[in-house]
């Protein structure tokens, strides 16, 4: 009897939310989720921020590399490399369906579904279109200023599946940070109790903060980015959108880099 009445105190110590799931379970998987995919990646960014601005010579003198070969001069076991990078950075996605799924709502519920294929496809392209040019010119104007690294976009070798390596490379990374940083992280802190200012400011400041080892600039500019998601995320309910309109960003950053650097005076190579 004593240890069912202790058993029901701790039950009263964590209050159930969403699903009968105590509220220390949901804070422990948020805190897993992103130990397993972007909060590493925050942590990992920061390390390597350190060890730019501690290296001798200026930010700018430096190069970030987004896109490298994994396997030099050897095509075939590089394309595998990519393939495998690429698929096992959306694993983390797959455990946010699977938890979505587990209360009974699924990627549904932050609007990643296929409901609206041409409305998501059409207001992506809007933001992209209207976020694009303005991140690369506070890119160009960071890195004059000393505050970023050269950003290398791609240095992937000529082959047949670089461009669509490239392309595979850029949904990934907006499924995985909208998906995330966005519909889940900010479901489950409005879950935990937290103001919608504050989950805002830490899914912003979680966005720039991974995007680190490009510099200073990489991260003001990617947080700013992320307030501007999460306040039409808030507007729309979906992440859909949001997903469209970064893929199409990191297309276009991606393949235009590899298309242009070196034939054209603006744009900064290593």
């Amino acid at each position: 009897m004593e240890a069912g009445v202790q058993s029901e105190a701790r039950g009263a110590e964590l209050p159930a939310i969403e699903g009968d799931l105590p509220r220390r379970i949901l804070r422990n998987e948020t805190l897993l989720v992103l130990a397993l995919s972007l909060g590493a990646s925050a942590l990992s960014a920061l390390i390597s921020f350190v060890g730019s601005v501690t290296k001798p010579g200026g930010l700018k003198d430096q190069a970030a590399t987004m896109n490298g070969s994994q396997a030099p001069g050897r095509p075939w076991l590089d394309l595998a490399w990519q393939l495998f990078g690429v698929a096992t950075a959306l694993v983390p996605v797959a455990l946010v369906a699977h938890l979505l799924l587990r209360e009974g709502a699924g990627l549904r519920a932050i609007g990643f579904d296929r409901t609206r294929p041409r409305s998501d496809l059409a207001w992506g392209a809007a933001i992209a279109a209207g976020i694009g040019g303005t991140g690369l010119l506070l890119y160009l104007g960071a890195r004059a200023a000393g505050g970023n690294l050269t950003v290398v976009p791609e240095a992937l070798p000529d082959v047949w599946w670089k461009l669509p390596v490239l392309i595979a490379s850029a949904v990934q990374n907006a499924v995985l940070e909208e998906v995330i940083v966005v519909g889940y992280l900010l479901r489950r802190l409005g879950q935990l109790g937290w103001t919608p200012m504050a989950a805002l400011v830490a899914s912003s400041v979680l966005r720039g903060s991974y995007h680190l080892y490009q510099g200073i600039g990489g991260f003001f500019g990617n947080m700013a980015m992320g307030v501007v998601f999460v306040l039409l995320y808030r507007r729309w309910g979906r992440v859909g959108p949001l997903v469209a309109a970064h893929a199409l960003i990191d297309i276009v950053a991606f393949v235009g880099y590899a298309l242009l650097a070196g034939k054209v005076g603006w744009l900064p190579t290593a």
